[in-house]
């Protein structure tokens, strides 16, 4: 088991942005904008999914990494730190899954029905 935190590659990303972009991939991410960032996650995000239901344990893993990776760069260029995602997933568990769903406005979820 580690002790690697979501908080340690946010500020490992901060570190790596502020870089010159011939030393870092996050810093050539950042040049090209939140769109391009959002657009990998997206890619990421699909290779995560057919990891899940076709790979095995590794790949699973290993795609899962790729996506929290771009989704902690998109956070990063939108000045959102982590710690205001974790704040909300705790309240959220603070009742069950249901009842969160059920106190959503429609503007919360996007207007769009839930599973």
């Amino acid at each position: 088991m580690t002790n690697f935190t979501l908080s340690d590659l946010e500020s490992i990303v901060a570190t790596r942005a502020a870089a010159s972009r011939d030393e870092s991939y996050t810093a050539r991410l950042k040049e090209k904008g939140v769109a391009h960032v959002a657009k990998k996650l997206g890619e990421e995000s699909v290779e995560t999914i057919i990891a899940l239901v076709s790979e095995d344990e590794e790949r699973v893993i290993s795609e899962s990494a790729d996506m929290l990776y771009h989704l902690l760069v998109a956070l990063h260029l939108k000045n959102i730190p982590v710690a205001s995602v974790l704040t909300e997933l705790a309240r959220r568990t603070s009742m069950t899954g249901l009842a969160e769903k059920a106190s959503r406005t429609p503007q919360a979820s996007g207007g769009r029905q839930e599973d």
